[in-house]
């Protein structure tokens, strides 16, 4: 078979002459789409590279500033009662683990669901290394008056609380299924159902369970003013009290994960009283579409 006849496996039909000269010189064979491609994809995956790089370059840079601005902060104390309802323990004595976060939290809270998942992954990260404690802080007047300007805000948070601190030995897998399906929470017959589901039904009706969950809630009134709206310093929901010092909302993951990987390490000199911060939750707004014709 002449050479030429060969040329089809190459992307050229056979044929002879100056066609196929001039066929072979402009069409490439599948062996330089191929070093193209590869070309182009190391430019692609090198660009995507350079840009992570950058991203966690910045967000480190953040992430370190926090941690600093985290140091800073004069310690507050751990309330009177520390709340025995703990999602994740490392040791018996809530003060002996490298990192302590007390989590005053309501269940129907957006930002609290925000924090659950954050440290849904820290806690595996840190597994032996962290204790977190439950404070419950339920924005609802039919059980917290430390704060009555929001007590209309989680209708039905209190009813949550009294069903996850019924029992103790359910109390994590009650807390996690009731943050696994946040929005049904909100459902009075899907409380009913939660409470029927882990045979807690009394849990509504028990007085001591309404008394224990109140003593807790109460503890938000120990701190210091942080905004002169409100009485106490616990006012918002999540609050975190980390190693003794305040966070007040919520912070990206990556910065943390930076507090509680500096925390093994502890320093800085006190400053502040606490930090506020809220990753911004709310759904990215759509640009309208520009009619055709238009000048952009």
């Amino acid at each position: 078979m002449d050479k030429g006849d060969c040329d089809w496996k190459y992307g050229l039909a056979p044929t002879s002459g100056a066609v196929r000269n001039a066929r072979a010189f402009l069409s490439p064979s599948i062996k330089h789409l191929v070093v193209c491609a590869v070309i182009l994809l190391a430019g692609a995956y090198g660009f995507h590279e350079f840009y992570k790089a950058k991203r966690e370059a910045q967000l480190g840079g953040v992430a370190t500033r926090v941690v600093k601005e985290y140091y800073s902060l004069a310690e507050v104390k751990s309330p009177s009662i520390i709340s025995p309802y703990w999602t994740a323990k490392a040791t018996e004595r809530f003060e002996e683990a490298p990192i302590r976060v007390i989590e005053y939290v309501d269940f129907l809270c957006p930002d609290c669901l925000f924090l659950y998942q954050q440290l849904k992954q820290l806690k595996t990260e840190y597994k032996g290394k962290i204790n977190i404690a439950f404070q419950f802080f339920p924005l609802d007047g039919k059980c917290n008056q430390v704060v009555p300007e929001k007590g209309n805000k989680h209708p039905g948070a209190c009813d949550l609380s009294y069903i996850a601190a019924f029992d103790p030995a359910k109390f994590n897998q009650i807390h996690d299924e009731i943050f696994e399906n946040f929005e049904k929470a909100r459902n009075p017959e899907w409380r009913a159902q939660l409470a029927k589901k882990y045979g807690v039904e009394a849990a509504l009706t028990d007085q001591a369970v309404k008394d224990a969950v109140l003593e807790i809630i109460n503890t938000g009134a120990e701190y210091e003013k942080t905004s002169d709206a409100f009485a106490h310093g616990i006012r918002s929901t999540p609050t975190m009290i980390i190693n003794n010092r305040m966070i007040i909302g919520t912070l990206p993951y990556a910065q943390l994960k930076s507090i509680f990987e500096s925390l093994v390490s502890e320093g800085g000199t006190p400053g502040g009283r606490f930090i506020e911060n809220w990753v911004d939750l709310r759904p990215a707004k759509k640009k309208p579409a520009s009619k055709p014709g238009a000048k952009k």
